[in-house]
């Protein structure tokens, strides 16, 4: 696995944006996740990149904000079959929030793992199937 980028919960886009351009972190994308009912925005030319993730409404991220606050929200490593990642972390005991992908930012298919597997970090899979040499989806 390699890392695929680190999910930054932010109350206000647009000043975590600047403020992590201050950096010479550069948007490379942006859009918007229904399902998850957040606005989202790719810093970073290459992998690993940055997500900065807002939430929209009553959202999973919302309730992150409330309870923590701004910050680290997940750590996401890529996989060239979230399947049989999946399939290996259930067989090793592993907590999933996700028992299947779902659609994630920029058409990825995504999976959670729970936090308390991973030292306190939230852990998030997303397909990626150059990571084994072929093209992504």
């Amino acid at each position: 696995m390699k890392l695929h980028h680190i999910g930054i919960a932010v109350e206000e886009l647009e000043e975590a944006v600047e403020r992590f351009g201050l950096l010479g972190l550069r948007e490379t994308a942006r859009g918007i996740v229904e399902e998850f009912q957040v606005a989202v925005s790719w810093l970073g030319e290459e992998f690993p990149k940055l997500e900065l993730i807002q939430p929209l409404g009553e959202s999973p991220i919302r309730k992150f904000l409330e309870k923590r606050g701004e910050g680290l929200h997940h750590l996401a490593f890529a996989v060239p079959d979230i399947e049989k990642a999946l399939d290996q972390l259930r067989a090793q005991g592993a907590r999933l929030i996700d028992e299947e992908p779902r659609a994630g930012f920029g058409g990825h298919r995504v999976a959670f793992v729970h936090p308390k597997g991973f030292h306190g970090v939230l852990v998030e899979l997303v397909e990626d199937r150059s990571v084994n040499g072929s093209q992504t989806d």
